[in-house]
């Protein structure tokens, strides 16, 4: 009689278990990813973890700049700072500099020149030669003459208007209140300025009427009394006084650095100096008998 196989089931082959195992039990546990390498002509074998080559950061070839669009922008990206202001860039690890203000204003030469002019007319001493008369009979009709002469202050000398600056405004009245306190028997005094200073086009006027009996002296004692004064006065050299007559100089000057062209005339009834800003006396002398034909008059 025959038996059945003690072990109906044969045991597993030794090679080919799909697993791996030993026999038994259960086998080593499988490799990363958990699949047998793929045979002959199958996929290529994955790299650990089954994806291959991992790609570059963001996966779209080399990387990019940062943030991706193209070279870094200045700070704050939005280029190199502007100035704001007027203000220069603050220096590192400092406030801003402070913006430039307005240029400073060029001082005004008005009070050296009015000093300048008193200086001189000071001293014609015209209230003493009021009372002056003469005796010989060929003076007469020069001495009634001299008695009808008055300076005014014209609207306009020499095409330019009145100065609107208010210092020169001013000026003009201290010059003709000290004038009339330093003249007190001159029958009239002007004091004044025409002109524009920003276009250095500014003249000034300072005159006197009244006896004078010595127009050569006095006029010598003005351009004396002038040169001590702060101004610079030149070479006074005499000029054609023009058809009002008398005697006349004109010489350059010289006040905080601007040039001045100055003239000073003496006749019998008057006295007056021109002083005109940026020029020289030349220049001032081609100027003088329209100026003073507008200035002294007869009633």
């Amino acid at each position: 009689m025959s038996y059945p196989p003690a072990n109906p089931f044969p045991p597993p082959p030794e090679r080919g278990a799909p697993y791996g195992s030993q026999p038994g039990g259960y086998g080593p546990p499988p490799q990363p990813g958990g699949y047998e390498p793929p045979q002959t002509g199958g996929y290529p074998p994955p790299q650990a973890g089954g994806y291959g080559p991992p790609q570059q950061a963001g996966g779209y070839g080399p990387p990019q700049q940062a943030g991706g669009y193209g070279p870094p922008q200045q700070a704050g990206g939005y280029g190199p700072p502007q100035q704001v202001g007027g203000h220069l860039p603050a220096q590192p690890g400092g406030a801003p500099v402070p913006p430039y203000g307005p240029p400073a204003k060029r001082k005004s030469s008005a009070g050296k020149i009015v000093l300048f002019v008193l200086a001189g007319v000071l001293v014609l001493c015209l209230g003493g030669a009021a009372i002056t008369f003469f005796v010989v009979k060929d003076e007469v009709k020069e001495t009634v003459d001299a008695t009808r002469i008055r300076v005014v202050e014209p609207d306009t000398l020499a095409g330019r208007p009145k100065a609107t600056d208010p210092a020169l405004q001013v000026g003009a009245q201290q010059l003709e209140a000290e004038l009339n306190r330093s003249l007190p028997d001159a029958s009239s005094t002007v004091g004044a300025f025409y002109g524009t200073p920003a276009k250095q086009d500014l003249v000034m006027i300072a005159a006197a009427s009244g006896m004078n009996p010595n127009p050569a002296k006095t006029l010598e004692d003005t351009i004396r009394g002038a040169r001590t004064s702060d101004v610079r006065l030149g070479e006074m050299s005499s000029v054609d006084p023009g058809p009002l007559g008398g005697e006349a100089k004109c010489g350059d000057a010289k006040a905080e650095n601007v040039p001045l062209g100055v003239c000073v005339w003496s006749d019998r009834g008057s006295v007056g100096m021109i002083v005109i800003y940026f020029k020289t006396g030349t220049q001032a002398h081609a100027e003088l008998a329209a100026m003073r034909g507008q200035i002294e008059q007869k009633s």
